[in-house]
């Protein structure tokens, strides 16, 4: 079963150090949830991974392949960016084909979500809209490894509450790696939490670790078990 290894990631922005030897590990049939304050760096850490963003040091590897440019990790790494990437004046249909293997197009035209959509523009979709399309499109390719940065904005709670089914469901075969601002989604769904701050990432064993870094207050704290429990 192959790992997702990320090592000794480093980047600075005008030598302030945004991210320090960062490591990071994702095995396929696991979700590994990424935390952190606002402008902490987690969506620059995945573009990172996802070989769009350029820095000082990495070292990526999938298996026994080191990911060292974009040709190298095609069809093993692919990536939901929080910006709608969609072209605006192309049918969903069309997208579809464009972007799925043919082997993949069956599932996704009849999905429930997507099949009263198929004829309709992407312009022509709600934000909602727009962002389960895109989700589904990254999560059916047949990359190994999906980076998801903030799947469940501007969806609502009934399609959040899909597409966190969907995950689990399909994760057998997949690697994720899950940032979101509503953190509570990611913690719920993970089955290994990493924390950002100050550029370090760290794993967190016990939940009660984003108390004591100011992550979390104590009434957060207590209402994400009662919600777990």
């Amino acid at each position: 079963m192959n790992t997702l290894h990320v090592d000794s990631i480093n980047k600075s922005y005008d030598n302030n150090k945004i991210l320090s030897d960062i490591f990071l590990t994702c095995k396929k049939g696991e979700i590994v949830g990424l935390i952190g304050r606002n402008g902490s760096g987690k969506s620059t850490l995945l573009k990172i991974i996802f070989g769009i963003e350029k820095c000082e040091h990495k070292f990526i590897q999938i298996g026994d392949k080191v990911i060292n440019n974009i040709a190298s990790r095609r069809t093993l790494i692919n990536y939901l960016p929080q910006e709608n990437f969609l072209p605006n004046n192309i049918k969903i249909k069309s997208l579809i084909n464009l972007f799925q293997p043919k082997e993949n197009r069956h599932e996704l035209v009849n999905n429930d979500y997507i099949k009263p959509l198929l004829h309709k523009k992407n312009q022509e979709l709600s934000g909602g809209e727009k962002r389960i399309v895109e989700i589904l499109l990254i999560i059916h390719s047949n990359a190994e490894f999906i980076l998801l940065d903030e799947p469940f904005n501007g969806v609502s709670p009934i399609v959040r509450t899909y597409i966190i089914n969907y995950i689990r469901k399909i994760k057998s075969s997949k690697g994720f790696i899950i940032t979101d601002h509503d953190y509570e989604n990611v913690i719920n769904l993970a089955d290994k939490i990493m924390f950002l701050k100050d550029g370090v990432l760290k794993e967190v064993i016990n939940q009660k670790q984003l108390v004591d870094s100011g992550y979390l207050t104590q009434n957060n704290y207590d209402m994400l078990i009662e919600a777990s429990s």
